[in-house]
């Protein structure tokens, strides 16, 4: 049967996080899923793995739930499953983006999502400053064309960099993107309330690989996965990098570490 990876994330009041959780774990057992979903009250965020069927199954149910109509789902095609068990937690936030009252979402900020349509012509313009919200180590295996490393080892270090550059981003476009949407949608409204016009990729780097059959005049390298594939090539498919490959400095021993218990088989 053919497997399927889909990754989603919602902002969303969740009045009941805990009893959400139970329910998510009733059905990812019903339907063999393996995953990782975080619940809190601000919110969903998740990736998923299963038989195609069931992983369909899942989203459709996960639809009904209050505030979760139309969620938008990204797929792509495993040879193999990208999870060992399926694990709900509930966590304070779903992304942790380190600035006291920023919740997820852009509330009464301009929408800044783009298309990947429109992110490709952002990526034609010299004018564009083009913003990795990722970590360096996700960086140094992938990236957009043109785009700058924030060198930071963490998502709540980012908030500093922006603070340091926003003089000179004045006037600029900052297109900014990241895996699959979530941590761009945590910054976005507050990079907004510093004066900056920011473009977000609507759906991460993950949609646009999805839309495009020719990403890879647009990407550059492979995408980290946070799974046991580790990295997907511009065409969605497993590049057979390890963690180790991935995971070289001595501070990111952690990560190694964490990356290995993806895989007990290993």
């Amino acid at each position: 049967m053919p497997l399927v990876h889909s990754s989603f994330y919602r902002f969303t009041p969740m009045p009941d996080p805990t009893g959400f959780a139970e329910w998510l774990r009733e059905r990812g057992a019903a339907l063999a899923l393996g995953g990782v979903v975080l619940v809190a009250e601000e919110g969903l965020s998740a990736a998923v793995a299963g038989e195609a069927g069931a992983v369909a199954v899942f989203e459709a149910e996960l639809q009904t739930r209050p505030g979760l109509a139309g969620l938008h789902f990204k797929h792509n095609a495993c040879e193999r499953r990208p999870f060992s068990r399926f694990k709900v937690s509930v966590k304070r936030e779903i992304v942790a983006f380190g600035v006291p009252g920023v919740s997820g979402g852009n509330g009464d900020a301009t929408d800044t999502h783009v298309s990947p349509q429109r992110w490709r012509e952002l990526l034609a313009d010299p004018g564009t400053v083009v913003l990795d919200n990722r970590n360096t180590f996700e960086f140094k295996l992938g990236r957009f064309r043109g785009a700058i490393d924030p060198g930071v080892a963490h998502f709540r270090d980012f908030p500093a960099y922006v603070e340091a550059h926003r003089a000179e981003w004045q006037g600029r476009t900052v297109a900014m993107y990241c895996t699959g949407g979530i941590r761009c949608e945590k910054t976005a409204a507050w990079m907004q309330a510093q004066g900056l016009q920011v473009a977000q990729l609507d759906g991460g780097i993950l949609n646009y690989l999805e839309t495009f059959p020719d990403a890879a005049q647009d990407w550059q390298g492979e995408c980290y996965v946070f799974d046991k594939r580790i990295a997907i090539d511009a065409a969605g498919r497993e590049t057979g990098t390890t963690a180790e490959d991935v995971f070289t400095d001595p501070a990111d021993a952690w990560r190694l570490a964490r990356a290995r218990r993806l895989d007990p088989e290993t």
